[in-house]
């Protein structure tokens, strides 16, 4: 007999409990193979567990989509900010601004490395130090920088901005749909496995065959090992040919 293996992933544990309840349902009122308990449950549960799989594809889906546009929308911003205070530290260089105004920008006075803005949070904080800083050197009357101008590089900021926190949005919904889907996969396998139990409880006296179709029908997933026969009907007529063969014991009075 082949040997039985949980479903690992969410399709084969659906499939699984579709065929457990679908069978079941079908079955006459006198011949039912899984407790009224279970089968209730599993009722119950195969609706539960449909909709928070399909929640969860539809959240990956839309997780993937943001992903995509947010990508596009940090590597703009990375650019704008990028430009804006490298056209800055040539301007000191070139004597045009003074380099002490560098500290409203928060840039260190001596140095013209470009900050770290490798990161998201790096980002936010050198985005809004140039925002700052160039609006506090305007109002004291400093000449605005261009190419890019502050207000362009503002707008790609913002945008960015508002990206980042509905990333966090996403990355939080994710993480507590899969914290739910999780559970759920334990508890389908914990029902998986009792009904598996039950089914194979009640075909225990057919045939090898035979006991395997009517398993199968109801779910249960079977694993040949390597190099192990292949059960098929002739197997249980084969076994059927030797029970009949069997001499009949007469009892004497």
């Amino acid at each position: 007999m082949p040997y039985r293996r949980l479903p690992n992933t969410d399709q084969t544990r659906l499939s699984a409990l579709q065929n457990a309840v679908q069978r079941a349902s079908e079955s006459d009122f006198n011949d039912q193979v899984l407790s009224y308990k279970t089968l209730n449950e599993a009722q119950r549960f195969l609706m539960q567990f449909e909709n928070q799989v399909s929640q969860y594809h539809t959240n990956f889906a839309s997780r993937v989509s943001a992903n995509k546009q947010y990508r596009h929308v940090v590597q703009t911003a990375r650019m704008y900010i990028s430009h804006f205070i490298q056209v800055f530290n040539m301007t000191v260089m070139r004597g045009e601004i003074r380099k002490e105004m560098k500290e409203l920008y928060k840039l260190e006075v001596d140095s013209h490395i470009l900050p770290d803005l490798s990161s998201e949070e790096d980002l936010l904080v050198w985005g809004q130090n140039i925002i700052d800083g160039e609006q506090e050197r305007v109002s004291m009357g400093g000449a605005p920088i261009y190419n890019p101008a502050i207000a362009k590089v503002k707008v790609h900021y913002e945008i960015f901005k508002e990206h980042y926190e509905n990333q966090k949005v996403h990355r939080k919904t994710s993480s507590r749909v899969s914290e739910d889907l999780s559970d759920l996969r334990a508890k389908a396998d914990e029902l998986i496995l009792d009904i598996w139990n039950q089914v194979e409880g009640h075909y225990k006296d057919c045939l090898p065959y035979q006991r395997l179709r009517n398993c199968q029908a109801y779910g249960v997933i079977y694993y040949y090992r390597t190099g192990e026969k292949h059960l098929s009907a002739e197997t249980d007529r084969e076994i059927q040919r030797q029970i009949d063969s069997q001499p009949t014991i007469q009892w004497s009075e």
